[in-house]
């Protein structure tokens, strides 16, 4: 008879035996009356780099939506399958989230492949091509640069594509309304995998700081 494998079987069954018996009752009550998180975050579907480990977020307290590279394309109403910007609409128009982080990371593989296509060829056609499409201006450019290594590149788009990410939200009317009305705040965020560092993105400058946890 067909099974899910076996350590996904035992994560779960250290999860029903462990978590959610401190957790049962927080994971009742969202049962019966729904969520409402105050936060979206649009990640990176990387294994790595989780958003509920990285934030310590507990059942209910994030709206996760994961894509290659963590990208976020332009407000597009055209009949088409769209399955962030349907996750977009409904935290903002359903959940009401007050808070959207789009939280890219270091060592990013969609990166990778956008700024070196020779090593890991994206073919327009297939799906992953043309999704990382929407940075290719991008990449370009920071391919073109002679004054950085090539670690140096990858860390600068997978900042800029964040950047290139929160322009496009505020393509989506409901999203751009709201922020303009201080009811709906975007943020950018990056996290280093082999130390840990999150860095937040500055929204007067631009620029990617450490913030203050202590």
């Amino acid at each position: 008879m067909p099974h899910l494998p076996e350590h996904l079987l035992t994560g779960y069954r250290n999860f029903i035996t462990g978590r959610y018996v401190t957790e049962g009752s927080r994971y009742r009550s969202l049962a019966r009356e729904g969520q409402t998180p105050e936060s979206m975050i649009i990640a990176c579907c990387d294994s790595r780099s989780a958003p509920e480990v990285i934030f310590d977020a507990g059942p209910g307290e994030l709206f996760v939506v994961r894509n290659v590279a963590n990208l976020v394309p332009p407000y597009a109403p055209d009949g088409e399958f769209h399955s962030t910007s349907a996750a977009l609409e409904f935290a903002v128009q359903v959940l009401k989230v007050k808070n959207i982080v789009v939280m890219g990371h270091g060592r990013c593989g969609g990166i990778k492949a956008a700024l070196d296509p020779a090593s890991s060829p994206l073919s327009p056609g297939d799906f992953i091509g043309k999704w990382m499409s929407l940075i290719g201006p991008a990449a370009e450019t920071v391919s073109a640069s002679t004054m950085m290594t090539a670690g140096e590149r990858h860390t600068a788009l997978e900042r800029i594509s964040i950047r290139y990410s929160i322009a496009n939200l505020r393509t989506f009317p409901c999203i751009s309304i709201l922020e303009g009305k201080g009811r709906l705040a975007l943020h950018g965020a990056w996290f280093d995998i082999s130390t840990g560092e999150l860095w937040a993105m500055n929204t007067q400058t631009g620029d990617f700081e450490k913030p203050e946890i202590d």
